[in-house]
């Protein structure tokens, strides 16, 4: 099997419309979680969320494309571009069949939906949008990624609710070790905070529901967590075969080297009992990168801010890594960003490699009363610095998905 390292970065989010701008705001613990102003929120029982702001594509897109494409569309190709930046790698003739492209999505283009059914509602059918199916399709992110840059390889769009984002960079990670690839554009992208949206999740009761304290109301692990928040955002990694990467002097971020995906075949939105599926995600993981438990330093963690989510988690680490479990350093970026869910395992995979690459670990904000089930070093609201090796990253899914990520410091 090919070794894949990380050569590439492109995040936007609620803190930062580039990778740079949101790893500081991460380190510096600030919340990108603010009353909503996507739409008049004041009627709904929760009115905030972690929204991008005022994040402008046409430096990523010409004006047309921008017409016909979702805005979560637009998000991914602007963090796939930045991440073709960062990697200096330009997608010729030549090299293109030799590119792919797995970015996947929760729900897709949500906002056009929503917008379109107003349409039909209050003009009629014939004033519907003939671009309506094509800027809704989850896969049209990885679509349009291909399109603009020039990708011609493996292209498609990976679907598994809060995991997706992890399952498609740990598929395309599988695509380059089997040589049907050398290097992957991957992640995910969401832009879904509508009305809709927001009105399905808070009906559920999963969402926190602290009006008056938008910034404090995402606080993974804390005894008075009250939900979730929603969040926005796109990351995109761009992974590449090593010798592929070396060959053309690439800079090289980390390595990844270990993927684990399970089911909890258990419950549509609850995690299995004691993190079952999520355990095992970890361990063939952990197997897949030939790496004992106590040589990971740093996960970042699902970490919702959710009552079963947090629990679970924890109690499905110290399964996994026995009493290494007490001496890891864990935070979870929903904290600042809300939750990003088919954006979220990319992002949180990018954390992990800037972790490596910068030895800073953010914090986990918004801890102030620790939950007693939730006894690990979660980082609480300040920054660490310290060597980070091995970082792994999790995911969990409506659906019962699971996704493990692992990264290494490259040698």
């Amino acid at each position: 099997m090919k070794r894949v390292v990380v050569t590439g970065i492109g995040l936007i989010t609620s803190v930062g419309h580039t990778t740079e701008e949101t790893w500081k705001a991460l380190c510096q613990g600030q919340s990108g979680i603010r009353p909503i102003t996507n739409f008049d929120a004041s009627n709904y029982p929760v009115r905030f969320a972690g929204e991008v702001r005022d994040f402008d594509p046409s430096p990523y897109m010409d004006r047309k494309e921008i017409r016909r494409n979702d805005p979560f569309t637009h998000l991914a190709v602007g963090a796939a571009k930045q991440a073709l930046e960062q990697a200096h790698l330009t997608i010729t003739d030549e090299i293109a069949p030799q590119v792919g492209v797995c970015v996947g999505s929760g729900v897709g283009g949500l906002m056009t939906l929503h917008e379109q059914f107003e349409v039909l509602h209050t003009k009629g059918p014939a004033r519907v949008s003939p671009f309506l199916i094509p800027m809704m399709m989850i896969n049209s992110a990885a679509g349009a990624v291909s399109l603009l840059t020039g990708a011609k390889g493996p292209t498609w769009a990976a679907v598994s609710a809060c995991a997706t984002s992890g399952n498609a960079l740990g598929e395309a990670w599988e695509t380059i070790r089997r040589g049907a690839a050398k290097a992957m554009l991957a992640g995910g992208s969401e832009r879904g905070i509508t009305p809709l949206g927001i009105a399905s999740f808070a009906n559920m009761h999963a969402l926190s529901r602290r009006n008056d304290d938008p910034q404090g109301a995402s606080r993974p692990f804390d005894a008075e967590r009250d939900g979730f928040v929603m969040g926005e955002g796109a990351g995109i990694l761009l992974l590449e075969e090593l010798d592929f990467a070396l060959e053309r002097g690439a800079p090289i971020l980390a390595e990844m080297v270990g993927y684990g995906a399970t089911a909890d075949a258990y419950h549509i939105t609850e995690p299995a009992p004691g993190g079952e599926g999520l355990v095992r995600a970890m361990q063939i993981a952990l197997e897949t990168a030939n790496l004992r438990p106590e040589e990971v330093d740093y996960i970042n963690a699902h970490g919702t801010s959710t009552r079963f989510n947090d629990a679970t988690e924890t109690q499905a680490i110290k399964t996994c890594f026995g009493d290494h479990a007490y001496k890891l350093a864990i935070s979870s970026t929903k904290s600042m960003l809300g939750h990003t869910f088919g954006g979220a395992g990319a992002i949180e995979a990018a954390v992990c490699v800037l972790s490596i690459v910068s030895n800073m670990m953010h914090p986990t904000i918004n801890l102030h009363t620790p939950d007693p089930e939730c006894d690990l070093d979660y980082i609480p609201n300040v920054a660490r610095e310290g060597k980070v090796h091995v970082a792994l990253s999790n995911s969990m899914g409506f659906g019962g998905h699971n996704s493990s990520l692992i990264f290494r410091r490259y040698a």
